[in-house]
């Protein structure tokens, strides 16, 4: 019985004068599928051609650091004066305002001070009233000398009158020349008075001077006084410490009946206003400049951004500013791109910024697009320099 041959192997089958082609034959594409396969290209193109627009036109201005953190302007709190504490008034991560007091040192030392230097101020305050009170006493007494003295000068010139009308009357015998001697001793006895007089005058007059020298030499001694009561005063409040900023209590090491010496780092108070402070490095702050736009992102806070702007750049890289700067002039040389701190101001309220921690990592993106004609004069600047150099070395050949 012969086998029958499929019908499919008929139109298959090469015909008989026919070679067999080389390849299989080839399914055709559905039209949907190179549809899809030119929209994918065009897409993709789309894509690339919008990235590449958005980095000439914006993104190689956006310079980002990963090297950045929160920092706040911390306050160390240490007693102006020596002592023993008495009280401890907050407790560790407790939320404190300027002005109120963190803890209480044992002022009995202090009062003492002060008591001393106000019981100097009374007694230098009564030496001067003493000395015044001399001082009018004397005045008084100089009064009295110079009424002495007028009255010692009218005597002797009606004695020296009355011997000078006595004289040609003796000389003429109508008066013993016994009464002439006798006006004279009177005249000379007055001149004797006068000069006591003005001397006791003139002594009175040097004792008010003396006396003037106690009245400054009491109020020196006030002024000493006040001085030294104004200083134990000072004292004796510092024995009370306070807080000088708003914020958190960090790091308290303070317990009660510690004795703490002046200087004494006791607690720290961290405020609430917060900055970043980003290490950038040297390639990207070229034309970085202060006021420019940022975005901060914390790593605490996934998803959520803070606006800022570029507050200060520092004058010098990190390394310049550390305890032992690098001296690349000796041994062998490694050229590693420095970083600059740059401060960013965080433009948020302290209600928004609540869940800052000092020393937080964040991501800083600073926008320095308005700087970018300052980057082309510069570019244009440079040229015309080395083109001016150049037209002037040919010349000097």
């Amino acid at each position: 019985m012969t086998d029958a041959i499929p019908a499919h192997n008929d139109a298959t089958a090469p015909q008989p004068g026919q070679n067999a082609p080389a390849d299989a034959p080839r399914k055709r594409k559905n039209p949907r599928a190179r549809l899809i396969l030119r929209t994918l290209m065009v897409v993709a193109l789309v894509i690339v051609a919008s990235w590449i627009l958005y980095y000439q036109f914006r993104g190689k201005y956006l310079e980002s650091t990963n090297d950045a953190f929160v920092y706040a302007d911390s306050v160390t709190v240490s007693p102006k004066v020596s002592g023993y504490v008495e009280q401890v008034l907050v407790a560790d991560n407790q939320i404190v305002k300027a002005g109120q007091p963190l803890v209480r040192i044992d002022a009995r030392d202090y009062s003492a001070q002060t008591a001393q230097a106000k019981a100097q101020i009374d007694a230098a305050g009564a030496s001067e009233e003493a000395a015044r009170a001399q001082l009018a006493e004397q005045q008084a007494a100089i009064d009295q000398a110079r009424a002495q003295l007028a009255a010692a000068e009218e005597d002797a010139r009606f004695a020296s009158s009355e011997v000078e009308r006595y004289t040609p009357l003796a000389a003429s015998g109508a008066e013993t020349r016994e009464r002439l001697t006798t006006l004279r001793n009177q005249q000379a006895q007055s001149r004797t008075t006068v000069a006591a007089r003005r001397a006791a005058l003139e002594a009175t007059q040097l004792r008010v001077r003396s006396l003037q020298a106690q009245v400054r030499q009491a109020q020196a001694q006030g002024e000493t006084a006040r001085a030294q009561f104004d200083a134990a005063s000072v004292n004796l409040g510092s024995t009370e410490v306070r807080a000088s900023v708003d914020g958190r209590i960090g790091d308290k090491q303070v317990r009660v009946g510690q004795y703490v010496a002046a200087g004494t780092r006791m607690m720290t108070v961290v405020p609430t206003r917060f900055y970043i402070t980003a290490n950038y490095k040297e390639t990207q702050i070229g034309i970085m400049r202060i006021g420019q736009p940022a975005v901060v992102k914390v790593d605490a806070l996934p998803g959520v951004e803070f606006q800022g702007h570029v507050e200060s750049i520092a004058p010098g890289t990190g390394a310049q500013f550390s305890l032992l700067p690098p001296q690349n002039a000796t041994g062998n040389f490694t050229k590693i791109v420095q970083r600059v701190p740059v401060r960013i101001a965080i433009d948020a309220s302290p209600e928004d910024t609540r869940s800052f921690v000092a020393g937080l990592s964040v991501t800083v993106e600073v926008n320095t697009i308005a700087a970018k004609d300052a980057l082309r004069a510069q570019r244009e600047r440079n040229s015309e320099a080395n083109a001016t150099g150049k037209s002037a070395g040919k010349e000097s050949q």
